[in-house]
């Protein structure tokens, strides 16, 4: 399937994978200014059932890899850097696992490789939030706004399921090649655990601790964000220049 995608300027493709129920063009605004201006093309997908994205809800990270390379087939990519955070951290993870080929370098932030103890816990508290987004109007203008024909409530329901989190997937990552950076926030204490998880795995993972930031770091931190992912791009280019 084909996403909905924003582009934004000329050079070596970097596609930026946004948070669950946000969409291309809500996150991701202040490095997608910052990298145009440094000669990248910007590539923003709204990732299945999110934005103007269709897909349905179901085994859904089975059908994101797949999204992605047939949206860079449409667009004639032949290779990309691509980074994104939670939901679309795990669609960038799987991405590259599954298609090493068309990956120059992969980031991702706030995923986990194995399920921490207190992961139903955390998905009540999740659960919860969700509720509680419900309930407010403001939000929920803005929501069906961005989201347009997508259900995005049932979206956010789907995420609650059992089986939703794909962690042995997520933690298969000991032969990935694709050289990786982890980015996550201080605040996060269990998401740093989970970064030294995935360098026990794979020594070739590299891991940025982002300080004053929590899960999002893109948006709590999107100076050190930018400068981090940036520092890591050029480090690759230049040893492989």
């Amino acid at each position: 399937m084909i996403l909905h995608t924003d582009i934004s300027g000329q050079g070596k493709p970097l596609v930026l994978l946004h948070s669950g129920g946000m969409t291309g063009t809500t996150e991701y605004m202040e490095q997608t200014a910052y990298f145009v201006e440094k000669g990248y093309m910007v590539i923003r997908p709204d990732l299945r059932g999110h934005g103007k994205s269709a897909g349905s809800n179901e085994k859904y990270f089975s059908h994101c890899a797949k999204d992605i390379f047939d949206t860079l087939e449409h667009l004639q990519i032949d290779t990309c850097h691509i980074a994104g955070v939670s939901v679309g951290g795990v669609a960038a993870l799987l991405f590259a696992k599954r298609y090493p080929e068309k990956v120059d370098t992969l980031c991702f932030s706030g995923i986990f490789p194995i399920k921490p103890d207190n992961w139903d816990e955390l998905s009540k508290e999740e659960g919860e939030a969700h509720e509680q987004l419900f309930e407010n109007e403001e939000a929920v203008v803005f929501l069906n706004e961005i989201h347009g024909n997508n259900d995005w409530k049932a979206l956010l329901h789907s995420f609650q399921a059992v089986d939703f989190y794909p962690f042995e997937e997520i933690g298969d990552v000991g032969n990935l090649g694709v050289p990786t950076l982890c980015l996550v926030g201080e605040r996060q204490s269990i998401e740093v655990s989970a970064a030294i998880i995935f360098q026990e795995k794979n020594p070739n993972i590299h891991m940025a601790v982002i300080p004053f930031a929590g899960h999002l770091v893109h948006r709590e931190q999107p100076d050190l964000y930018s400068q981090t992912l940036e520092r890591f791009l050029h480090i690759y280019q230049k040893t492989t220049s």
